[in-house]
């Protein structure tokens, strides 16, 4: 296997992990609407803040989320470069395979 298809295989994997636990994939459904602070998330999901901090931060590694400060908050938001469309947030194109996030 070439380089390049290894880091890709490599990438796609980590994606995948991340996106498999099914808190984390409702955390990437809740971020469709745009950036949220982890209270935010954390009511949407219906978790204490610091499981919602834990999945986060695993999202934040794999490149899923992606993170703002403004003043004492930080924003978290979908990556925009796996977004397929800005306008529409259902989709996640990790390269390898796209992830429909439905409705």
């Amino acid at each position: 296997m070439a380089d390049d298809e290894r880091n890709q295989a490599e990438a796609c994997a980590t994606y995948l992990k991340a996106i498999a636990e099914p808190t984390r994939y409702q955390i990437v459904k809740g971020l469709r609407s745009g950036a949220l602070t982890v209270t935010d998330i954390a009511e949407i999901v219906e978790l204490d803040i610091t499981i919602v901090s834990h999945h986060l931060r695993v999202l934040y590694h794999a490149k899923i989320v992606t993170t703002e400060r403004d003043g004492r908050h930080i924003y978290y938001a979908l990556n925009p470069k796996l977004v397929s469309t800005k306008r529409k947030m259902d989709e996640l194109n990790f390269g390898c395979c796209k992830l429909n996030l439905g409705s």
